[in-house]
């Protein structure tokens, strides 16, 4: 299993398009990290340990997006029920 920083894709930031990593614990950083790379259309990153809070993405945030999945340790990701509408 890979191990790392998702934060080391920064290099790729303006050629990345799809960021696949399955079942992989320790890959980590924050999914947010990503969010300015101008032409990824795929993030998939369940079954890591990335972490972030699904309420920080903004409308300039990843502009080319068509797929995110993102791991539970993500605040908003699968298994997280909001309080409030406003979450």
């Amino acid at each position: 299993s890979l191990t790392g920083n998702i934060d080391s894709l920064r290099v790729l930031k303006d050629t990345l398009e799809k960021v696949t990593f399955r079942d992989c614990p320790h890959i980590e950083g924050n999914f947010m990290d990503l969010a300015d790379f101008p032409r990824l259309k795929e993030l998939n990153l369940r079954e890591t340990y990335v972490t972030g809070d699904i309420r920080d993405v903004g409308e300039r945030d990843f502009p080319t997006l068509e797929l995110l999945a993102l791991p539970s340790s993500v605040y908003g990701g699968p298994g997280h029920e909001f309080q409030r509408i406003s979450d």
